[in-house]
């Protein structure tokens, strides 16, 4: 006998689970312009049937079907799933397994096996258009599952849908999520910058601006991260640079072809790699230079951020940089990063480093990831991004255009995406940063392919914990594919918290946030906080719907 159900995109079924233990989805409700996503669970249980699988083909009828698209929901596993010094008891499991999380693209006419004891999942992507007035209203999303052998039905679900008639505001998030071109030409096996490396980047920011990042990591130099003092990472260093007894100068020959391919594929912000060690600002990035004796490296972890020699450089290269930014005129798209994560201790040198740069960045913002709120108080960063649990302090300032970030320590009671949380844990994140009116979020592991300090590279299917280094997940929220890469839960789940702060933005339009925000905690129950996340999608769909029922009220 074959089994099915339809659920929603915030659960998360094993291989190894009863069908029943998921709540069915009967109805949703969804705006002009979303992306809804549901999922298809299906199981094979009649031990009497003399088939160990069935081929079936997935058909889907209704005024919706057109604009569906599939996935099979793959498993990964799992080894480190929780960082059990600092955890709390709101994941799945804190067990190693295999965990549902990488999504395979299907085709329309491609079918699916059923195997006998398993419990299988299809992801059930639906487009809504922004221009789609003839499915506004209520409407059913029908899927059946045929046997290819035979044409027979060996199962139905339906779904009831209601379209509202109103269209998601455009993203005013700023969302970076760190790409590395380096594990790119690495885990593909390409030259650096070569052509085919371009082609596989420029898939890789594809799939990142579907799912809402806007902002693209810019290596103007090798990105000092994740690199152990001393060690290096790969050269990835997009502008060449010339040294010579008179000075400096600088081709952007490299930088602009990455710059027309971000432009190409709708990236609005760039940002630029970090000008200082991470962990300190003590330190140079690692950077190659042509010099009389040849190309070879100029400054790294041998050079001392506060030297005379690297100031000069800086200067030159930002005077440089920003002048020919300004020429291809978009020189307002640029965000700076003097040091990533710097702590209390480090205040002095990060501030020594950010004054070599700061009056030629006057009027250019400089973001980081730092959770002090010393910094901020001492006027140091004026754009802190404060980690979701060390944000309080920040909030209380009123600390304006302030941004949010998580990684691998935020892993107790805040939202985070490690495979092992919910998804609706993933999800609350939007509700949150809508409250407290977060513009911009970072996260630091798009595609991480290495180990801890980048000594290795690794399998992501087989290693979703950089050899055991964080929880699950952090690494990355993409897997490599021969010709691009593939989405995961994770990835799409986020973007779904994302379309929720834009219909509360919409709702925020017609009635006020102060409403808005009172209708929030009404439907889920208590007040929104970074430091508590609901533990059922039921608690993430409640809040959702009474926002659609508001903004479908307010726009009759």
């Amino acid at each position: 006998m074959i089994r099915t159900k339809i659920t929603s995109s915030l659960e998360k079924s094993f291989i190894d689970a009863n069908i029943d233990e998921y709540k069915r989805l009967d109805k949703i409700s969804a705006l002009l312009g979303e992306r809804l996503s549901l999922q298809l669970l299906y199981t094979y249980e009649d031990d009497s049937e003399r088939f160990s699988r069935l081929e079936v083909r997935p058909v889907f009828e209704g005024a919706l079907a057109s604009y569906v698209k599939l996935h099979n929901v793959g498993y990964v596993p799992v080894i480190n799933p929780v960082q059990y010094d600092s955890c709390d008891d709101n994941y799945i499991s804190k067990r190693p397994g295999l965990y549902p999380d990488v999504l395979t693209p299907l085709s329309s006419h491609e079918s699916i096996f059923i195997h006998r004891g398993t419990l299988d999942s299809l992801w059930i992507e639906i487009n809504i258009p922004e221009d789609g007035k003839d499915i506004i209203g209520d409407g059913c999303l029908k899927v059946s599952l045929v046997r290819t052998d035979n044409g027979a039905v060996v199962a139905e679900e339906t779904v009831d849908i209601t379209v509202i008639g109103a269209t998601l505001p455009a993203q005013r998030l700023i969302f970076t999520q760190w790409l590395y071109a380096d594990c790119i030409a690495d885990v593909h096996g390409v030259e650096m910058f070569s052509e085919r490396h371009f082609e596989l980047i420029a898939r890789y920011i594809e799939v990142a601006v579907r799912n809402g990042i806007n902002m693209i990591l810019t290596p103007v130099f090798t990105p000092p991260l994740d690199t152990e003092v001393g060690g290096e990472r790969p050269t990835c260093q997009l502008v060449e640079v010339y040294k010579s007894e008179r000075g400096y100068r600088f081709g952007y020959k490299l930088l602009d072809r990455w710059l027309d391919m971000c432009n190409s594929l709708g990236v609005k912000y760039f940002e630029i790699s970090h000008l200082f060690t991470q962990w300190g600002a003590t330190h140079a990035p690692k950077i190659m230079a042509h010099t009389d004796g040849g190309y070879k490296r100029i400054f790294g972890w041998d050079t001392d951020a506060h030297g005379s020699e690297y100031a000069r450089f800086l200067k030159s290269f930002l005077r440089s940089f920003i002048k020919h930014m300004k020429r291809r005129g978009e020189d307002g798209r640029i965000y700076f990063h003097i040091s990533d994560e710097p702590s209390a201790s480090q205040l002095q040198d990060y501030k020594r480093s950010k004054r070599i740069v700061a009056g030629i960045l006057k009027d250019y913002p400089i973001i980081d990831a730092l959770s002090s709120f010393d910094f901020y108080k001492a006027g140091v960063a004026k754009r802190p991004i404060p980690a979701s649990n060390h944000i309080e302090p920040f909030l209380e300032a009123k600390v304006p255009d302030l941004w949010t970030y998580y990684c691998c320590t935020q892993s107790k009671d805040v939202s985070n995406r490690f495979i092992a949380m919910p998804s609706c844990r993933t999800r609350a994140i939007g509700m949150q940063m809508y409250k407290y009116g977060i513009c911009g979020f970072l996260h630091w592991g798009y595609n991480f392919y290495y180990n801890r300090y980048s000594l290795n590279l690794i399998n992501p299917y087989l290693d979703t914990t950089g050899e055991k280094w964080v929880p699950a997940g952090d690494t990355h929220s993409v897997y490599p594919a021969p010709n691009g890469c593939l989405e995961s839960i994770r990835l799409l789940v986020f973007f779904e918290a994302i379309t929720d702060m834009r219909a509360m933005e919409l709702c925020e339009s017609l009635l006020g946030k102060e409403r808005v925000v009172k209708e929030i905690e009404d439907a889920l129950g208590r007040t929104v906080v970074f430091s508590e996340c609901p533990r059922t999608p039921s608690e993430i769909h409640a809040v959702r719907e009474r926002i659609n029922a508001l903004v479908a009220e307010g726009c009759k």
